[in-house]
């Protein structure tokens, strides 16, 4: 479905992919992590085409999406930070939205599964962080399309909320859908990933399951493993770049691992 080869961007002097090779085409859920400034929120607006790379490729079913355009109505976005109309209400907000494309929407359905019936009158500016993540969660998954991209789709969500995500996450993996999620929450990939993509400074240092990972540094969980992964000196990336020399300090290993 999706492939990116040799992917490069660079924002002034600072070098966020350095030849990104990955290939996401089977369904499941791809937990992509790394700290913060690793480039994962360039690597999927490079995917959607909302950040332009400066080397390299992306094909959607194996055409160029620099020749194409419409593929998006086949991608679900959520972005990291959701920036509404502070004077729209909720409900006409999702009426807005509705009114460009022409497939049928879930929005009811997601609005009761999120209990968002009391709020549909309210101006977005008036709501609190966690309501304004629901309605973009309502936003993000009304419509059906095969491929689903999460950027960090848990800030701000409650207990109960985040259950509910949880729950509409495996079943887009039921219906064989493709999902790309970042987060900092490592019990949330323990539970739900398929596949760890781990960037750091640009390049992929691991791509592979959990357990493989788990199993690599001979640890019992996530979490645990990625710290040891960070604390342990030498990295070595998977492409064909030359590596390294990488030793992240305590704060670097706390932006990943925070929740």
């Amino acid at each position: 479905m999706i492939q990116i080869h040799h992917l490069k961007k660079t924002f002034g002097r600072l070098e966020v992919l350095r030849g990104i090779d990955l290939a996401f085409d089977q369904p499941g859920i791809t937990a992509v992590l790394g700290p913060n400034g690793s480039g994962k929120s360039t690597l999927l607006k490079s995917i959607l085409g909302m950040v332009l790379p400066d080397g390299g490729q992306i094909q959607f079913r194996n055409k160029p999406i620099d020749q194409l355009g419409a593929y998006r109505k086949d991608i679900s976005y959520l972005p990291q930070i959701a920036r509404f109309p502070e004077n729209l209400r909720v409900a006409e907000l999702i009426k807005m939205i509705e009114s460009f494309r022409p497939q049928v929407s879930r929005s009811t359905e997601l609005i009761q599964h999120f209990g968002l019936e009391s709020v549909l009158q309210s101006q977005l500016g008036h709501l609190s962080g966690g309501t304004r993540q629901k309605v973009n969660l309502v936003l993000t998954l009304m419509y059906d399309t095969p491929v689903i991209i999460l950027d960090e789709p848990t800030a701000g969500l409650d207990p109960v909320a985040l259950i509910k995500l949880k729950e509409l996450i495996i079943q887009a993996r039921k219906e064989g859908k493709i999902l790309l999620v970042t987060t900092h929450i490592m019990s949330l990939v323990e539970e739900l990933a398929d596949r760890v993509v781990f960037l750091l400074e640009g390049r992929i240092y691991f791509d592979g399951k959990p357990d493989s990972l788990k199993e690599r540094v001979h640890e019992p969980n996530l979490e645990k493993a990625i710290a040891s992964l960070l604390s342990g000196g030498q990295l070595t990336p998977l492409s064909s770049n030359p590596p390294s020399q990488t030793r992240m300090n305590g704060k670097a290993i706390h932006s990943i691992l925070k929740t």
